[in-house]
């Protein structure tokens, strides 16, 4: 767990000063960072009707989504109650939210389970994605497994847990260095034949495997991680994914709530904590990408805007294909991420915010050089 000495100035920061204000502690965030824009009942609805939807491919969601890993999974946090989680799911769609990710290792098989569940009365209305690509025993993953008898097995579990006939976004959660990429493209191929899944999907996958299993079957979206400080990406394959007609689904968009003021240098975490095990979570790398959050936080001043409204904002403006998921268990969370649709850049903004940024040195951080692998 994290030790934090000093009381930042992000998400926390707005939350209590909210409280002390007695405004709603869900509707605050996003109050408190943008009064003229967002603090009318119905102006986030219109923002969220004026972006519109984006394409991931062929599949239509909304401009951002949710990724569910966190609520049930115990990865980030201890495993949360249903009761506690629905809410956060359903109050996503009814502000506009209708893309939902998960995968079955989180849990394993949990996270599934509260996604069909939350999603079960509106299952028309939204877009589910989900993941294979692993074996499991003892309730424990046991390393990679894209076979195709598996991954037909690994579906039907997934539907059953999803509650659903179908999986809108199927994906290969990481590559089988046992089955060519191709032959995992035939059986889902195969799989959307059935019409038991929709579109098909890979993650963190180089250019090279992107267009081989495209050549197979159509590829809708890559799902990577791309954030501010993890950059890795920009090395070809969010290129390949515009030539191709590929959506981009950044997750870790806030970089694991780093993005989101939730600490600082003086941050720390214990052996047992999943941060501990992120190289960009030293001592030493916080330390060095303080300046990233403090140059954010610059933006959110001259924006109204708080730093993951702006670190979002970035990204949407990259490429209109990119569809980010940021992960939370706060509904208020979700509110303030929908605010960053309200925030735009003009072309002389990006070119200013991206000089500044290439200088700020980065540490523990992926090399462009691993775009080009498979992850």
């Amino acid at each position: 767990m994290e030790k934090n000495k000093k009381t930042t100035s992000g998400r926390r920061g707005f939350l209590s000063k909210s409280a002390l204000l007695g405004a709603g502690m869900a509707a605050a965030p996003l109050a408190f960072a943008n009064p003229n824009r967002i603090s009318e009942k119905t102006s986030l609805q219109n923002t969220i009707k004026k972006q519109g939807k984006r394409m991931l491919g062929s599949l239509e969601v909304s401009p951002i989504g949710l990724g569910c890993m966190s609520m049930k999974s115990g990865s980030y946090n201890p495993p949360l109650e249903n009761k506690d989680m629905i809410p956060v799911i359903r109050g996503a769609v009814d502000l506009g939210v209708t893309f939902f990710d998960t995968a079955e290792v989180y849990g394993p098989f949990t996270d599934e389970k509260l996604v069909g569940k939350a999603l079960a009365p509106v299952r028309d209305k939204v877009v589910i994605a989900s993941k294979f690509g692993f074996s499991f025993e003892n309730g424990e993953r046991a390393g990679r497994n894209s076979r195709p008898e598996h991954v037909r097995n690994a579906v039907e579990g997934m539907l059953k847990r999803l509650k659903t006939d179908r999986i809108d976004l199927l994906y290969l959660h990481r590559l089988d260095p046992n089955v060519p990429v191709e032959e995992v493209a035939g059986t889902v191929k195969d799989l959307i034949r059935e019409g038991k899944a929709l579109h098909f999907g890979l993650s963190e996958v180089s250019p090279t495997t992107i267009r081989k299993a495209h050549e197979e079957q159509t590829v809708s979206a890559l799902q990577s991680e791309y954030s501010l400080i993890q950059r890795a990406l920009e090395n070809e394959v969010i290129d390949t994914c515009g030539e191709l007609g590929i959506g981009f689904v950044p997750w870790g968009p806030v970089c694991r709530g780093f993005l989101g003021d939730k600490f600082n240098e003086y941050s720390r975490f214990s052996e047992d904590s999943r941060f501990a095990a992120v190289p960009y979570f030293t001592p030493e790398a916080i330390k060095a990408h303080m300046k990233v959050l403090q140059f954010v936080r610059e933006w959110g001043r001259k924006k109204n805007a708080t730093p993951a409204q702006i670190s979002l904002a970035w990204l949407l403006s990259q490429k209109p294909f990119i569809v980010p998921i940021p992960g939370t268990t706060k509904l208020h969370h979700v509110k303030e991420n929908q605010g960053a649709l309200s925030i735009t850049f003009s072309d002389t903004e990006l070119k200013e915010f991206g000089e500044v940024l290439e200088k700020i040195p980065l540490v523990g951080v992926r090399g462009p050089e691993t775009a080009l692998i498979d992850q």
